[in-house]
């Protein structure tokens, strides 16, 4: 088939096409970025009359507060944990259905439906199931004499929110790694099994080396989506508690912010948050795009 290709005479009917996307983009992103960008070299009044220039002087308190370093290191083993958990199970559901014959599309309109879920929602569906007084699965827990409480216990708390988040990820990925696996030609997969290649050698030697795209896209969607994506969700289970154990970045901002009524920090804190995003995008596009097969 061959491809049909509009040329445009002059640069006014392309740029009034844009026109709308263009707005979008400045209105939702460039400004309140470049307004946090401003806000983090001024310090606010609590009241809300005045404030001051201070230059740096926000970025160098934070960099210095053992707080936010705490907020840090909760923040990359949410990350880290989010990332590969979702990784890992939407891969192995995406596998078990296509090996599916029957009923496949049944199993894939099923385990697709999380996606539509509320993360707000979702948050307050696992902070049900895991309540110590009323929660099924901390009930099972206890029977395994496990006293589950993330109320008080701090590792229950970041496990929590770390399930929580993974799950309502899943069926994300699992729409990709579908895709990914039902576009691998069968043939492939029968002449290595007619050499001999056994099940898991097949998948090590030839799916997950074709799937390679589709686990990079996704491994930078999820880490984003654990910096960013994510604060609706601990604020309904945790809501950072108990004490921090739970305050990852994007949550230390909004309760500095918002509760705290330190919109200097809080802004500084949303343009070191995405800093750091970029450089880790930056960082998974020069280093691990070099182990991707296109």
């Amino acid at each position: 088939m061959s491809e049909k290709r509009v040329i445009f005479r002059g640069t006014a009917l392309p740029l009034l096409l844009l026109a709308p996307q263009l707005a979008v983009t400045a209105v939702f992103f460039l400004y309140p970025a470049a307004q946090a960008v401003r806000q983090s070299m001024f310090r606010s009044d609590a009241f809300g009359f005045g404030e001051r220039f201070v230059g740096f002087d926000n970025f160098s308190a934070l960099l210095n507060s053992a707080r936010y370093w705490d907020s840090v290191g909760v923040t990359a083993v949410f990350a880290a944990s989010v990332a590969i958990i979702t990784l890992v199970v939407s891969l192995a559901l995406a596998a078990a259905v296509d090996r599916l014959i029957r009923g496949s599309s049944v199993y894939s309109t099923l385990l697709i439906w999380p996606y539509a879920v509320a993360p707000a929602v979702a948050g307050i569906l696992w902070w049900f199931l895991f309540n110590p007084s009323i929660g099924i699965l901390a009930y099972v827990l206890r029977t395994f004499g496990i006293r589950w409480d993330q109320f008080v216990n701090g590792d229950h708390a970041l496990i929590l929110v770390i399930i929580a988040a993974s799950w309502a990820q899943i069926s994300y990925n699992f729409i990709f790694f579908l895709a990914g696996l039902q576009s691998i030609p069968r043939s492939i997969m029968e002449a290595a099994a007619i050499d001999g290649a056994g099940p898991v050698k097949r998948f090590f030697t030839i799916t997950l080396p074709l799937l390679s795209p589709t686990v990079f896209f996704l491994s930078v969607i999820n880490v984003v989506y654990a910096f960013f994506d994510t604060f609706a969700i601990i604020d309904t289970t945790t809501a950072g508690g108990p004490g921090r154990d739970t305050t990852t970045l994007v949550y230390s901002a909004y309760s500095d912010g918002f509760l705290g009524q330190n919109f200097g920090s809080s802004a500084a804190q949303s343009v070191l948050l995405t800093a750091v995003v970029m450089v880790l995008t930056i960082v998974q596009f020069r280093f691990v795009e070099r182990r991707v097969h296109y």
